[in-house]
């Protein structure tokens, strides 16, 4: 079901510092900050070889990076992407086989304009799973 890893997204409570890091400590291509409203973040995004690396920061009062990042100072993995072929496809077996589908269960555009899901850390060992249509 699931294909390519998309990207690995990292909350990050200096945006700029943390673009710096990873633009001139490593070496890495990184995008302009990418403020993202309807998501409450604002996004960098690091472009690998053979996937990306989203930086997070929050982006307004209702951010759900300013939550994960009031229980994690400094920052941390927040959610890992897999792309998948087929969304409604992909959310209607996980769901048949016991899988939570996070908010109303319809897909939402993500920050790579292209339908996205995310999935119950609980049910993925503890991690937060999004999946967004290749």
């Amino acid at each position: 079901m699931i294909g390519k890893l998309n990207h690995v997204a990292i909350a990050v409570p200096d945006l700029e510092a943390a673009t710096a890091l990873y633009r001139d400590t490593l070496g890495a291509k990184v995008s302009a900050p990418v403020p993202q409203p309807a998501h409450g973040v604002t996004v960098v995004f690091v472009e690998l070889p053979n996937t990306k690396v989203e930086l997070l920061h929050p982006l307004g009062d209702k951010s759900p990076i300013a939550a994960f990042l009031e229980k994690n100072g400094a920052g941390g993995i927040h959610h890992i992407c897999y792309e998948v072929e087929d969304i409604y496809a992909a959310r209607d077996q996980l769901k048949a086989k016991g899988a939570r589908v996070l908010g109303d269960g319809e897909p939402k555009i993500g920050a790579h304009d292209k339908p996205v899901l995310f999935l119950h850390p609980k049910d993925f060992v503890g991690t937060l799973v999004e999946l967004e249509q290749a």
